[in-house]
């Protein structure tokens, strides 16, 4: 088995590794909520979440939960709870993830089984460091709909499409946010206070939610 640290404090990759072992890590480190664990085919990412991971996700999933409150969407925000399909070799805990259609069903649910359960209908993905493992094809391979992805200051909305991922102008499970609004917004809450920020996020839902709405 061949480690490679990158920032060692942060990320560790490890190679040739069973799954066996990767469930036993799991059951070892996954109830901390400051690291992420991402298994593909015997490849092990254990990544050590910092504030600068953890800022743009907790905004984006607060402009989740709020445009769906203006929109009158019901959702299930399961956070980084533990997803893993073993007969693929494939486990991951996202940074965030949330059920729409799905929400009443796996409500309440203490776990995921994504053999039996649907997968996210909507996953953060937040890069802030370009040799973080590629977890798109994972994501893909379990039917993750859609990646709502922060990198370098800016989003990107990415939607499943015959088994792959394709850049969208907007979100599938809002299409009134662009990805163009989620980086401003994203970029605007490191510069606001909170009350300011989100009262100016459901003035632009109800905006914008009246100007698309048929005319009488």
């Amino acid at each position: 088995m061949a480690a490679i640290a990158t920032q060692p404090l942060e990320r560790v990759v490890l190679h040739d590794l069973s799954w066996d072992l990767y469930d036993r890590l799991l059951g070892e480190l996954g109830d901390s909520p400051s690291t992420r664990l991402t298994y593909d085919n015997g490849l092990l990412q254990i990544m050590v979440i910092s504030a600068a991971h953890d800022a743009p996700n907790r905004t984006l999933a607060s402009i989740v939960s709020i445009v769906a409150e203006e929109t009158g969407t019901d959702l299930c925000n399961l956070g980084s709870t533990t997803m893993q399909r073993p007969d693929l070799l494939k486990g991951f805990e996202p940074d965030s993830c949330f059920y729409f259609r799905d929400a009443a069903y796996v409500r309440g649910r203490n776990e995921i089984d994504l053999l039996r359960d649907p997968a996210p209908e909507l996953i953060i993905e937040v890069d802030v460091s370009s040799s973080s493992l590629n977890r798109f094809p994972i994501f893909a391979a379990v039917g993750v709909a859609e990646v709502w992805h922060y990198s370098r200051e800016t989003v990107t909305i990415h939607t499943l499409h015959d088994g792959a991922y394709v850049i969208a102008s907007n979100s599938r499970a809002f299409p009134l946010v662009t990805a163009e609004k989620l980086t401003e917004l994203t970029n605007d809450s490191r510069q606001k206070v909170w009350p300011v920020w989100t009262r100016e996020l459901r003035e632009w839902v109800r905006a914008a939610t009246k100007s698309t709405s048929p005319q009488p």
